[in-house]
């Protein structure tokens, strides 16, 4: 978004400003350039250096990173780089609420529940994994602004769950995008700083997540130490190579055994397994996959698995390695514990279940004891859809 220090802004909303265009008067805000008395409209001087006082936006374990950055900086009297900071998160049916309001409980910040958004003066804000629209009204209370801790390099992956996408896309490169927030719209405000990282290989979501959360902590700390700089530098987000990170919902879980490759899996694994188990169909029961594995290149070589007549979803237990054998769109997936009522190894799954059912139906090939794509009921009786806020 256009850093709200550059400009004094036009009438405000309801005043007949219908669009978000600033005047170039941005000196006069912060009191530069011979304006009188540093006011912003409001009675409230404007402050042009640190410290600051920040209004911290927030839920789940990647802003916790950021608060914690911030908190530090505040306990830091040294710096002086923040002189108060308060939190804002939304309800959650936890009673100890989700980890931004633990955080701020335990670390005694004053915390507020959303769509209260605080009383008092501040004079920036600061978003990480908030998963709600601002308003330009709220935006405005702030001299400098709202800025945005953002797990992507922007304009890619814009949206709630940017790490997720990264992984399950197999992008070889990640970043952190620090920006301003407009309203309106999630993640197209300018860019303040932006740095990126190689994901690591076979990395999970968590893993990276863990990464990009001091990254952009950081960032967000090297921002606020030159913000008015910071804001005037800002450049606006190239038009070219927007993509998007929609929520994930149970039915992203649902393997479809004859369209996915064994690579395609294997990073949908990555990227969702740690909020939601891959899931598939067996003999009208729904089964959580819960470890999977790369099949070592001589078990696909074994001559009582090569011997058999095998479609996507044909499911062999190898005894050798113990693990449940999956045949996918281009090869195997190896699977060494499921979920049905209970937690099962391979080997339980195999003694329990499989074997007990070819006892049963003793000329049956693989292909009739097989995993089928589970096909979730319609949107509208779906569960809520599952959060993944980055």
């Amino acid at each position: 978004m256009r850093p709200l220090v550059r400009s004094c802004w036009g009438p405000l909303p309801g005043a007949g400003g219908a669009g978000w265009r600033p005047s170039p008067r941005w000196r006069a805000l912060v009191g530069l350039s011979g304006c009188s008395g540093g006011e912003d409209g409001r009675g409230t001087r404007v402050r042009e250096k640190p410290p600051w006082r920040v209004l911290f936006f927030g839920t789940d374990q990647f802003a916790c990173e950021t608060l914690r950055a911030l908190h530090a900086a505040r306990e830091n009297k040294e710096e002086e780089l923040i002189e108060k900071l308060e939190v804002v998160t939304v309800p959650s049916p936890s009673p100890k609420g989700l980890p931004v309001k633990q955080y701020a409980v335990q670390s005694q910040l004053p915390v507020y529940e959303w769509p209260d958004a605080g009383s008092g003066e501040y004079d920036v804000g600061v978003v990480a994994s908030f998963g709600r629209l601002l308003s330009e009204a709220l935006i405005l209370k702030f001299p400098y602004g709202i800025l945005n801790v953002h797990p992507s390099c922007l304009p890619r992956w814009r949206g709630p769950a940017p790490i997720i996408h990264t992984v399950l896309h197999g992008d070889t490169v990640a970043g952190v995008t620090i920006m301003q927030i407009r309203p309106k719209r999630f993640d197209v405000g300018p860019i303040l700083k932006q740095e990126t990282v190689p994901v690591p290989p076979e990395s999970t979501s968590k893993e990276l997540e863990a990464v990009l959360s001091r990254l952009g902590a950081n960032m967000l700390v090297s921002v606020l130490k030159n913000l008015p700089e910071s804001l005037n530098s800002g450049r606006q987000q190239p038009a070219e190579g927007v993509t998007h990170a929609p929520k994930i919902s149970a039915a992203t879980s649902c393997i479809k055994w004859e369209e996915q490759t064994s690579e395609q899996i294997f990073r949908l694994h990555r990227a969702i397994g740690n909020i939601i188990p891959l899931q598939t169909l067996w003999m009208n029961n729904t089964i959580k996959l819960l470890d999977l594995v790369e099949v070592n290149s001589s078990v696909l070589t074994d001559p009582k698995l090569t011997g058999q007549a095998v479609i996507p979803g044909s499911v062999i237990y190898h005894k050798q390695s113990q693990i449940l054998l999956v045949c996918c769109k281009d090869g195997w997936i190896g699977v060494q514990s499921v979920m049905l009522k209970k937690t099962l190894k391979a080997i339980d799954f195999y003694n329990g279940y499989l074997h007990p059912w070819y006892k049963k139906n003793s000329q049956a090939q693989p292909s009739q004891c097989r995993f089928q794509t589970l096909r979730l009921p319609p949107k509208k009786k779906q569960k809520k859809k599952i959060v993944a806020m980055q």
